[in-house]
């Protein structure tokens, strides 16, 4: 199987830069995979050093392939795709696979090129949508829109996180339902799983009262800034809450979020409040999901969520938006809360009654641990490998390129 993940590589620290769920997906999908004797190789953009190829695991492998420069920005690289696309291409004929899968749509373009060139099925998973993220306030170029209906429009099977991704596909897209198979990402429960309150917090040399916890890149989409309005309306009624908050600035707006975060933070006099560390390594963040009361993801948009799965199966209730992935994986009322708008004060009520209430606190993380249980990686590629092989009795989908 080729994998292609043109703009950022699982070899990556997940909450730097551009690195976020997909790289964990991309990474723990693949080294599944080839658990499963599937042989992976994934196609990167080089965007340093690196050696060509890294051979993460027996049969899961990271190609680098040179394209554009190194520091090229996210947003700079559709004018790149080409090379990426032809430096793939040369790779794969000196190395032949049987499955293309394209993750984002910038793989998906150059998926598309190459499932016409080598007469290779053509899986997708977009993770993020343009046409979904302008519903919610975050426009993308028409271009990227255009360039994933084309997308769509040929590939053999697109995978979607959720039943909610399902009908956005189809919805906005035209998409064929009949071509849609969920796949739901998983977790490693041997990583995320429930554990002491307080001795995660002494890890963390974390003391004081009730903590919320925010993990994800800072950006706009995430809506850190609900998350400080939430703090910002409980220290009212609860004057020892605090925030913690783990994640990097990301892509072009990211540094002015940033600012914006540290500009709320003190407007609201709330700077020994809230809590700062630098993108976790991935199997480290577990402790820090045990350490909160609740964890808050105010996302814009999420076709998954995977921060609200590794929350709930540490065994911390979930508070989020009500929107994409998160409708699927929090239970409300049972693992957690999820909130319509963007308005913080149904946010403060929610933590407010997890907070104010430790039967349904502990009765939410039970139920939650128990929901996470159902989602493993090693189900997700067994899920992916019988696609795969349902491929080979297919007839490819055509069409004008």
């Amino acid at each position: 199987m080729a994998v292609l993940s043109l703009h950022t590589s699982p070899l990556m620290l997940p909450g730097n830069g551009d690195a976020g769920g997909m790289n964990v997906y991309v990474r723990e999908l693949c080294s599944a995979l080839a658990q499963t004797g599937v042989d992976t190789s994934v196609f990167v953009r080089r965007h340093d050093a690196t050696e060509t190829v890294v051979e993460v695991a027996p049969g899961f492998r990271v190609v680098h392939v040179r394209a554009g420069p190194p520091d090229l920005p996210k947003e700079a690289l559709p004018a790149v795709v080409e090379e990426f696309t032809e430096g793939v291409k040369h790779w794969m004929q000196r190395h032949p696979v049987d499955v293309l899968h394209a993750n984002y749509w910038l793989s998906g373009v150059a998926g598309h090129r190459l499932k016409h060139d080598l007469e290779l099925p053509l899986v997708s998973t977009f993770h993020t949508l343009a046409r979904v993220k302008a519903e919610t306030g975050d426009p993308e170029p028409q271009r990227r829109s255009n360039a994933e209906a084309e997308v769509i429009a040929c590939s053999d099977v697109i995978t979607a996180n959720s039943v909610t991704e399902v009908q956005q596909l189809a919805r906005l897209y035209g998409a064929d339902p009949k071509r849609i198979d969920v796949v739901a990402p998983g977790i490693d429960g041997a990583i995320f799983s429930p554990g002491p309150r307080r001795s995660a917090r002494d890890a963390l040399g974390i003391e004081g009262g009730p903590l919320l916890l925010f993990v994800g890149r800072i950006q706009p989409l995430k809506g850190l800034d609900v998350a400080v309005e939430t703090l910002a309306g409980l220290v009212a009624r609860r004057h020892d809450a605090q925030l913690l908050v783990v994640g990097g600035a990301s892509g072009p707006q990211g540094r002015r979020e940033l600012q914006r975060f540290e500009e709320s933070v003190e407007r609201h006099g709330l700077r020994d409040r809230v809590r700062t560390a630098p993108p976790q390594p991935h199997h480290l963040l577990s402790t820090y999901y045990r350490a909160a009361d609740v964890c808050l993801v105010p996302s814009r948009s999420e076709s998954f969520g995977l921060v609200a799965l590794e929350a709930a199966a540490c065994g911390v209730p979930v508070v989020a938006s009500d929107v994409g992935g998160l409708t699927t994986l929090v239970d409300h009322g049972r693992s957690g809360f999820r909130v319509g708008g963007r308005d913080p004060v149904g946010y403060i009520d929610a933590v407010s009654a997890i907070l104010d209430d430790p039967r349904l606190a502990e009765s939410m993380a039970r139920r939650g641990a128990e929901t996470a249980a159902r989602y493993s990686w090693s189900a997700t590629a067994l899920r992916l490998r019988r696609i795969f092989a349902g491929l080979s009795s297919r007839v490819l989908l055509d069409c004008t390129v």
